[in-house]
């Protein structure tokens, strides 16, 4: 049946062809984020899932009797992970990282205030200087403090050139020489993580602290710090999770006098030829990081005010 051309009801069927269509692009979603996500997705697939899930297969085998690897199914080598030697070894790296990452953020967030303080048009250059060292290579910048810390390094000729003529006390190949170099090659990605929600906030909140009778400082801590709390959560996690897995800086700046679980892994791999141990130390150390990342996260949130059910 048709209608004629200035009928009600033709008219009526043309609102509900517009109401199906609009209801239709209500329903259909947007494909576009996901095919632009799709190659990050294959490249995390190819680089990051499959070999951690390679890793979690191999933890589950024996080792062979000359080495390799022998497909048998055991849970030994997730059980000598918690042996009182490695579960120590794990404990002082933890130690170590947390140390690192804790005067990383001293450090960087002191250094990201100063940034975000200064007038705009300074700030770039600034930050420029901030990240410089990584434009060397890491190996480059661990080795200079190598440089500086042995007994005829800089720093002993210089305290010569002052007049001090007594015993310095050991510096290279040390834990606190370890703690060094962790902290000056990862500083400038607390810096960047903090500076981000300094320079976000909104100067008229702080002025109303002021306004209202509040100190500097009252307004720093009652303020400014909680709501760059996210900041600091990315940054110490950032530098406590590339801390207890590394193993160059153990080695070149701690000249193995004591081990971090980057330098046992390394050690099963390519001398003890026990990859399957390796890979069981290997995926306890990928969890650490995972329940790491979950917990800045958590409270990346909470900071932030992700919880908006609060009226």
């Amino acid at each position: 049946m048709t209608c004629p051309r200035r009928s009600p009801c033709r008219g009526l069927f043309l609102g509900l062809n517009i109401q199906m269509h609009w209801a239709s692009a209500r329903m259909t979603p947007d494909r576009k984020p996901l095919l632009l996500m799709t190659p990050a997705l294959l490249w995390l697939t190819g680089l990051m899932v499959i070999p951690c899930g390679l890793i979690l297969v191999l933890a589950f085998f024996r080792r062979g009797i000359y080495g390799g690897i022998e497909y048998t199914w055991t849970l030994e080598n997730i059980a000598l992970v918690f042996d009182p030697l490695y579960a120590q070894i794990f404990l002082k790296s933890a130690g170590i990282a947390g140390l690192a990452a804790g005067i990383a953020v001293v450090l960087g967030y002191a250094a990201a205030y100063a940034i975000a303080a200064m007038p705009r048009r300074h700030q770039p250059m600034l930050l420029f200087f901030a990240v410089l060292p990584f434009w060397s290579n890491y190996l480059v910048r661990t080795y200079a403090w190598i440089v500086l810390l042995n007994r005829e390094g800089l720093i002993v000729n210089l305290a010569r050139w002052v007049g001090y003529e007594g015993e310095l006390p050991q510096m290279l190949y040390t834990e606190s020489a370890v703690v060094i170099g962790l902290v000056y090659n990862y500083l400038p990605f607390v810096i960047l993580s903090c500076y981000a929600p300094l320079s976000r906030l909104n100067p008229e909140v702080t002025e109303a602290s002021r306004d209202l009778g509040a100190s500097g400082w009252t307004t720093f801590r009652r303020v400014t710090l909680p709501m760059t709390v996210p900041g600091i959560a990315v940054g110490f996690v950032f530098v406590f999770v590339l801390s207890i897995g590394n193993f160059v800086t153990p080695a070149l700046l701690g000249g193995g006098q004591f081990q971090m679980i980057g330098n046992l892994v390394y050690a099963q791999f390519l001398t003890a030829n026990d990859w399957p141990f390796g890979a069981a130390l290997s995926m306890v150390l990928i969890a650490i990081m995972l329940g790491l990342l979950m917990v800045q996260a958590t409270v990346a949130e909470r900071a932030s005010g992700g919880g908006t059910g609060r009226g």
